[in-house]
């Protein structure tokens, strides 16, 4: 496992704790376990989407809940009834947990189960009060431009 040390950066930033911790959280949690193997797609400026490759899970096996600012998937084992006598097991089943840290605003937006892959899809709405606006200094008034008696804000 490869240590990150963002002591330089916490020294020189105000306000970021949050994301250091964060990294340095999901290094020590994704050290190990890579089951079930997933895809994160950026399908748009405000669009992504997570694929899990899930095969041999219905979807009453699992399970997906979305936190503020966290995503979780649970499969759930379920015990296979067989006719005959297992002689090599090579697709695994069994039940796992996978989290994924999502940024402030992002939702899921749709979830759908098919030919073996989950797929997640999710969308960032920034609220309308959280978007960048301009500032006019000192209350100014914007200018106005005038044609012919008439006037239109520019």
């Amino acid at each position: 496992m490869s240590r990150f040390d963002l002591t330089p950066y916490r020294r020189s930033t105000v306000g970021f704790d949050r994301l250091f911790d964060l990294l340095e959280n999901q290094a020590r949690l994704n050290s190990g376990d890579n089951y079930p193997p997933f895809n994160i797609e950026k399908r748009g400026e405000d669009n992504y989407r997570i694929t899990l490759a899930v095969a041999g899970f219905r979807p009453a096996d699992l399970d997906i809940t979305a936190q503020q600012n966290l995503l979780v998937v649970q499969g759930k084992k379920r015990d296979e009834v067989t006719e005959g006598e297992m002689l090599h097991l090579g697709i695994a089943n069994r039940g796992f947990e996978r989290r994924f840290e999502l940024a402030d605003y992002v939702r899921v937006e749709a979830a759908d189960l098919a030919d073996g892959l989950l797929v997640i899809d999710l969308v960032r709405e920034v609220p309308e009060a959280m978007k960048p606006k301009k500032i006019l200094v000192g209350g100014q008034r914007p200018l106005e431009v005038v044609k012919d008696g008439e006037s239109s804000a520019a």
